[in-house]
């Protein structure tokens, strides 16, 4: 279904949880966040019919976020569910990996096709800072498993943060060139725990390009599946790639091709938007599989030309990206 720009949205993100296992600065508050509980959010059966209709009205690809997608019970069903769909060729998940080398073969059984992983650190003390608990050696056992059982393509998301992690540009560079890895640099965006975003934090996909070419021969003529937004180049005489997400410097909304469905059950047409439609609602009053399917195509017709992000979205949009999914 295309919307009223004439871009084909066939992707769906669905967040199926608000929790977390870590806390990143950048995205969630230390003491967390009160979770929504299971009577609020919507029960698996509920986010595969969505998931279903969804289908019917042109949706392909199906990610699954958090918060952190894999603490909520059962997800391995929920994907075996999902792969039953017609018209669904491609389910994919993000996760900060804490949990997935104990889970990754069942989830590739079930149905999981591929798999990105926040990672923004490969310094223990500076991945401990960032994420305040949790384990990188965990996170590499994971990103390792992902490898042993053949996931691919395997995605990093890399946050840059100036004064944090901007000095790791090139380890993780170096982690790409060794590995089967697709490593992606994200532009510090004021998504989550407003307090800690600061503009002269940002480095911009130019400055970490400018940092990466002093050592490194990147060359485009690559196309990584499901590659959405990512700008990405091969590195000579290395195995993975490098790519960059400008979200900030240069929004790329002109080919954006997503909708977002929160774990409370609205949809949204754009991450930085403010308007929802209330899926969850319509279910508790017992619509029909029309009735949703018009919901979905408001949704999609309603899509606005680009986000406002860099226009102070952060500070008075209600939800922050751990509330909407990542």
């Amino acid at each position: 279904m295309f919307d009223s720009y004439a871009r084909n949205i066939d992707y769906l993100r669905v967040s199926v949880t608000n929790r977390c296992n870590l806390r990143c600065k950048y995205c969630m508050p230390e003491e967390g966040l009160a979770d929504l509980g299971h009577t609020s959010i919507l029960t698996l059966e509920e986010i595969a019919r969505l998931v279903r209709i969804g289908a019917r009205v042109g949706i392909r690809k199906v990610r699954l976020t958090g918060g952190e997608p894999l603490v909520r019970r059962n997800i391995t069903k929920l994907i075996a569910d999902i792969a039953q769909i017609p018209g669904i060729s491609d389910i994919a998940i993000t996760t900060n990996g804490m949990l997935y080398a104990d889970m990754a073969e069942e989830l590739k059984a079930a149905g999981l096709t591929r798999i990105n992983f926040s990672l923004d650190s490969l310094n223990p003390e500076t991945f401990k800072y960032i994420t305040r608990r949790g384990s990188l050696n965990e996170v590499i056992r994971s990103i390792a498993k992902a490898i042993e059982i053949g996931m691919a393509p395997i995605k990093i998301n890399t946050v840059v943060m100036k004064g944090i992690n901007d000095h790791e540009i090139l380890d993780f560079v170096e982690l790409a060139t060794r590995m089967p890895l697709h490593v992606r640099f994200i532009e510090f965006m004021p998504v989550g725990d407003l307090p800690f975003y600061k503009t002269d934090r940002v480095v911009t996909v130019n400055e970490v390009r400018e940092i990466i070419e002093q050592k490194y021969e990147l060359y485009k003529g690559v196309n990584v599946q499901g590659n959405g937004p990512a700008k990405s180049y091969h590195i000579h005489s290395g195995i993975g790639t490098i790519g960059f997400i400008s979200a900030m410097s240069d929004h790329f909304c002109g080919e954006c091709n997503r909708i977002r469905m929160t774990a409370d059950g609205k949809l949204r047409s754009c991450l930085f938007g403010k308007e929802e439609l209330n899926l969850r609602l319509a279910l508790q009053n017992h619509a029909s599989d029309e009735k949703l399917i018009d919901i979905f195509s408001k949704a999609i017709r309603e899509k606005p030309q680009r986000h406002h992000m860099d226009e102070g979205w952060g500070a008075d949009n209600k939800r922050k990206m751990y509330q909407i999914g990542g």
